[in-house]
């Protein structure tokens, strides 16, 4: 076999099936192997970001090894946006990427570039490959980097070494490259179960780390009767219409989850990265229970640090607290959630025009399958997902999140769809972040992916507004002009419907999930809408009239 052969049966041995990315001269040899094989295919996209998007979203969903590929130079460089999504939301991903000749490395050859200099902040483990007697052993320390941290790694492959012949006497490449599950100390469970007996208003903290123990974390809810506060990628398995759920937190969440972390005397923290300190409570007592030591204690002092995993570290608390009971904290609550939640339909429901987004995506929620995957984009669709799309217990939900980057959504549909081939993916974005990539949607059609993009068309980089606005300043540079997405998604072959009353929504949602089909439904939602925070401080409302008065007067 050759080098390149080698290496994607290693990458085939932990689960890749689908390689994004954009050929070249460097990287031949692995797509010509690819042509080659029959459990592995090459995505062909129109952008390495677009491709790095993808994997990033299936490694997200799946929590498998994902892969993603360019050639020397720009293709690789190009590749890095989408790392860091996936760097940064702790998402398995390995790039694979090419290189000039080994003779000419350190030449300032043409399309060199220090790969391993340029990907050494991004990637857990970044190696180049200077002969294939480093293979299998530099490739799996890629994969175990990969897995283990969960993180980007990277290979490099000089275009004259991917298609030498190497030889290897190891037949199974799986080996080693999972993690087991961890459960902390005995000591450190009873700590912290002394500590939160002694409370008596507890509140906790999810994040996405608990994604795997949503049972233990309900049944430590009801026993302690304590509120559940969620991140925002948490909404992919836990949901503000579960009872001890009382909604997001920070800007994009809601008051009620603002009243239990104000008022709590002691905060389990769950498998949560929270980076918006000003957040947390003043004065608690915190239990945090987190897999990575480096993540211990990030963003708040710990004062019972358990170090494990999720599902078998609540299923020891619950044990170590054995029946503990606590009463009145989630009730007290429950006013405020309702009032909430009344706001939110009240949005939801509006028949004003321009259509209001929160009406927008309720009606995507009404009409999607139960089980949709939504991928939602950066910038006020993250806000309004965040708010108004309540996940079934069958779907899913993802988005750029620690890197916050546009142009996610469509890409990661792409990668979504091809992970899970008979489930609709969803892609929410606004009209600047679609645009971004908008490319990429003919690779939608050309592997007849049925993926169904919504498009919020308010003609302006939304957050961008709020955010100068959140400066006393006025809106500056913001304002775009947008292609016809209709006639767009009819020139790649897909489907494309325009809306601009409320009363089309639901129809446009239902002729594109009718088809088979990639489709755009371009939506001219109210530019003005405004995303209001779960307080308003005399800080921020000066800024706001502030910046209206400089519209004014410019």
């Amino acid at each position: 076999m050759t080098a390149a052969d080698l290496i994607l049966d290693i990458l085939a041995a932990h689960g890749v099936r689908d390689v994004f990315g954009m050929p070249g001269d460097a990287i031949n040899d692995f797509t010509d192997a690819m042509r080659r094989r029959d459990d592995m295919r090459f995505v062909l996209v129109r952008h390495e970001e677009a491709g790095a998007f993808m994997a990033s979203a299936q490694a997200k969903l799946t929590g498998r090894l994902t892969a993603c590929m360019g050639t020397s130079g720009p293709g690789a460089v190009h590749l890095l946006n989408g790392l860091y999504d996936a760097k940064l939301d702790h998402a398995p991903v390995i790039a694979i990427t090419g290189q000039a000749p080994t003779q000419f490395v350190g030449t300032s050859y043409h399309q060199e570039v220090d790969l391993e200099q340029l990907f050494s902040d991004v990637a857990e483990y970044s190696q180049t490959v200077m002969t294939p007697q480093q293979l299998p052993d530099v490739m799996l320390q890629a994969c175990k980097a990969a897995l283990s941290a969960p993180g980007v790694a990277h290979i490099s492959v000089p275009t004259d070494v991917a298609g030498q012949k190497v030889t290897t006497d190891r037949d199974d490449f799986s080996i080693g490259s999972r993690n087991g599950e961890t459960t902390p100390c005995p000591d450190s469970l009873r700590r912290a179960a002394e500590l939160i007996v002694e409370g008596d208003k507890v509140a906790i903290l999810a994040g996405i780390g608990a994604s795997g123990a949503r049972e233990e974390l309900l049944q430590l809810a009801a026993q302690l009767d304590a509120p559940i506060i969620r991140t925002l990628r948490a909404k992919d398995f836990l949901d503000d219409r579960d009872e001890a759920c009382v909604g997001g937190l920070g800007l994009l969440g809601g008051p009620p989850a603002s009243a239990a972390m104000d008022q709590c005397d002691t905060l389990l923290i769950v498998g949560a990265d929270y980076p918006y300190v000003p957040f947390y409570p003043k004065k608690a007592t915190v239990i945090q229970v987190e897999a990575s030591a480096v993540r211990m204690g990030k963003r708040v002092g710990v004062d019972g640090p358990l170090h494990g995993h999720a599902q078998p570290t609540l299923a020891a608390l619950l044990a170590e607290l054995d029946g503990h009971s606590k009463h009145g904290f989630l009730a007290s609550l429950q006013d405020a959630k309702a009032a909430w939640q009344k706001k939110r339909r009240d949005q939801e429901q509006s028949d004003k025009t321009p259509i209001r987004p929160q009406r927008l995506v309720a009606d995507v929620a009404a009409e999607a399958p139960d089980d949709a995957i939504f991928l939602s984009d950066t910038g006020t669709t993250t806000a309004w997902t965040a708010r108004h799309l309540p996940i079934g217990p069958k779907q899913r939900y993802t988005l750029s999140s620690g890197l916050g980057s546009m142009a996610f959504a469509m890409s990661g549909a792409i990668g979504a769809q091809l992970a899970y081939p008979d489930r609709r993916a969803v892609a929410i974005t606004g009209d600047g972040g679609f645009a971004m990539l908008m490319a990429d949607f003919v690779t939608a059609v050309r592997y007849e992916l049925p993926i169904v993009c919504v498009v919020l068309n308010n003609s302006k980089l939304g957050f961008i507004a709020l955010e100068q606005q959140g400066k006393g300043l006025p809106e500056h540079s913001i304002d775009l002009t947008n292609p016809d997405f209709v006639k767009f998604a009819e020139s790649c072959g897909g489907l494309g419907i325009a809306v601009d009353k409320p009363e089309e929504i639901r129809p446009a949602l239902r002729e594109a999930f009718a088809s088979d089909r990639p489709a755009i439904i371009d939506v001219a939602v109210n530019p003005e809408e405004l995303i209001m925070p779960p307080k308003i401080t005399l800080e921020q409302a000066t800024s706001f009239g502030l910046a209206k008065i400089r519209e004014f007067l410019s």
